[in-house]
């Protein structure tokens, strides 16, 4: 059994979403699960479940249990509805705004079960990783394997407390306050963590020995992104009535639900905040949610039967949706930022959590943050295994191929299709291959010059791709990491200017950094995805 105490287990029990992942100490390789009931793919599952008519038994866990694909035929009356965003009883809010339970269902079971659900899918994925046989039925997986919980930085004593003792119950651990588990808010430099229900922020620095210290207290509030959700209902409700969505949530959730997240996928994922970016929506009632037209009054029929029961989602529409959420969470940023003013500039940046996927409020992070003295200097996607012990790992595998956009002279050979302004044309320049081990903090670079004679910037855009090369930045598989915006002065030089760009890998991050001739740097730092 010794094997097991080298085992680290990380799991998000987040408000909306949860996830884990483990990495064992023989190996710096950290395994993400992303499988999940009847979805694969996804690094996190929702946090809901469906119990049976008593509320005895858990029928379903995850997406199975929130979501609900329409039929032809409206649905029955259903004896059960899932049971969501129960973690927000942990939390230090009125008991007005915390979400109703069924009536005879206390938030602790809630937890407790789906904790039940997350530690068997955890057992059953370690182990087939680890190709190990259960040979110690009486044995209490978990109990042998360090476990790390994640808990926002709101939470009380008494909520942590109460996380432990569900743990327990669910059998996490064999003893309530075993060592074996740890509760975790740790974080390093500014961490924004935007869940579905809370937003977290802590500022550390780094120590000597590579410890951290806290220098501003922990803040938070509930603005994550299912209030953006709940802005698309109150939507909902303005063009088809009040009394035909509470109908369609009292009777027919799971369809209500089914067009929610088609309306996360297709228009709160991808919105950007830029209107050259964006097409109008068109939400098709007839395809995504027909049983809804039953309960809609005759006035609002006869006016949707004319825009053949299509909804518009426009621009305004959508950014309206999101603004209060978003100045919320930029008032924290600014809150944590001033408390942290005295110890001097924050370095980075780091945005964690479900939420922190909206292109919409990074760009407006950046926008309020990026330019100012504060000197943030990077914004990037976090991962469910920031609390696992990152010091003892010294070389990484890359999972990816690492390069930039060059734009050198087109040449004979090279598609027509791609020959651009000035003769030039857009590639792919390779820094590092996929599976190459890379040193903590390895450099790999270029000495760069201008494209054009008088230049006077430079922009420099990082991708990576799956494949071991690559030929052009928009070639399936590429993805846009960041870009790079220099300066390139003494335009009189002409061709004999230089810049430096570099590319290092550190534990947790990559750091793209350029300089150009005359000492003027600038850099960036993303997420180091294992």
């Amino acid at each position: 059994m010794s094997w097991k105490s080298d085992i680290r287990v990380v799991v998000d029990f987040g408000t909306t979403y949860s996830g884990f992942a483990y990495a064992n100490k023989a190996s710096p390789e950290v395994i993400t699960n992303d499988t999940w009931p009847e979805v694969t793919g996804a690094f996190k599952t929702n946090t809901v479940l469906k119990y049976d008519q008593n509320l005895r038994n858990v029928e379903a866990w995850g997406y199975p249990a929130l979501a609900q694909r329409p039929s032809r035929r409206a649905e029955r009356n259903s004896t059960s509805k899932p049971v969501e965003l129960f973690k927000l009883h942990l939390g230090n809010m009125p008991e007005k705004e915390k979400p109703m339970l069924p009536k005879g269902l206390v938030y602790k079971k809630a937890i407790t079960d789906y904790l039940t659900e997350m530690s068997m899918c955890v057992e059953s994925f370690v182990l087939i990783k680890e190709t190990v046989e259960t040979r110690w039925p009486n044995v209490n997986f978990m109990e042998q394997v360090l476990l790390i919980m994640t808990v926002p930085a709101e939470f009380t004593d008494q909520a942590n407390a109460t996380v432990r003792e569900c743990a327990y119950k669910a059998g996490l651990i064999s003893t309530q306050y075993s060592e074996k588990l740890q509760l975790s808010t740790e974080r390093s430099f500014m961490i924004v963590d935007c869940g579905g229900g809370t937003v977290d922020l802590t500022t550390r620095e780094l120590l000597e020995n590579n410890r951290l210290g806290e220098i501003t207290e922990r803040s938070g509030d509930f603005c994550g992104g299912t209030y953006v959700d709940k802005e698309f209902i109150k939507f909902l409700k303005r063009k088809v009535g009040d009394s035909a969505i509470n109908l369609l949530h009292e009777n027919h959730y799971g369809q209500l639900q089914y067009m929610v997240q088609e309306f996360c996928r297709r228009v709160k994922l991808p919105f950007t905040g830029n209107k050259k970016d964006f097409k109008t929506f068109e939400l098709d009632i007839e395809e995504v949610c027909p049983v809804l037209k039953q309960y809609v009054s005759e006035t609002t029929k006869i006016k949707l039967d004319k825009d053949d029961w299509i909804i518009d989602l426009e621009f305004e529409d959508v950014k309206a949706m999101f603004d209060p959420v978003v100045g919320k969470i930029i008032r924290l940023i600014s809150g944590q930022l001033n408390a942290g003013a005295s110890s001097g500039t924050c370095a980075a940046m780091f945005l964690v959590g479900g939420f922190s996927e909206s292109k919409y409020l990074q760009a407006r992070i950046k926008q309020e943050f990026g330019g100012q003295s504060t000197d943030i200097a990077a914004i990037v996607r976090g991962a469910v295994d920031y609390g696992l012990n990152m010091k003892t790992i010294k070389t990484r595998v890359l999972k990816w191929t690492y390069g930039i956009e060059l734009s050198p002279q087109w040449k004979k050979g090279d598609p027509p299709e791609r020959k651009i302004s000035h003769g030039r044309i857009n590639v792919f320049s390779k820094l590092v291959s996929r599976g190459t081990i890379v040193d903590v903090d390895e450099e790999f670079g270029k000495e760069l010059f201008p494209s054009i004679e008088d230049q006077s910037a430079a922009s420099m855009k990082i991708y990576k791709t799956p494949e071991y090369d690559g030929k052009y930045p928009d070639e399936p598989g590429m993805e846009k990491l960041g870009e790079l915006i220099l300066d390139f002065p003494d335009s009189q030089l002409g061709f004999n200017r230089k810049l430096e760009f570099t590319l290092s890998f550190g534990q947790m991050e990559i750091r793209a950094y350029c300089k150009n001739q005359n000492g003027k740097s600038v850099d960036a730092i993303f997420n180091l995805e294992f």
